[in-house]
């Protein structure tokens, strides 16, 4: 009997890390879909990406002295910001994305 027990809870341990993976995998492609996304806004100018995303929902400078244009969103009731560095040139040099897929 013990052995049953054993194979059985074997199995149940390989089924659960298996669907962690799986789950791990689509998530990884979801982040890397969303970053080739933004990439595409590196080196394009500040009002080529409010054309695409609109008007920010929030702006300020940061410690560097760079623009950082804030863009908030809900989906599932998870929120997503996307945060986009301007440079003084008005070119977008750089952005981070927290929670959006």
């Amino acid at each position: 009997m013990d052995k049953v027990r054993f194979i059985l809870l074997g199995f149940f341990l390989l089924i659960l890390a298996s669907g962690c993976q799986t789950i791990k995998q689509k998530t990884d492609a979801i982040v890397e879909k969303e970053n080739n996304k933004l990439s595409q806004y590196i080196g394009k100018t500040s009002s080529n990406l409010q054309m695409d995303l609109g008007k920010p929902d929030e702006d300020f400078k940061n410690e560097k002295g760079n623009t950082e244009l804030v863009y908030n969103s809900k989906k599932y009731l998870v929120t997503c910001e996307r945060r986009f560095e301007v440079d003084s040139n008005f070119i977008v040099i750089g952005f981070v994305s927290n929670g959006c897929f």
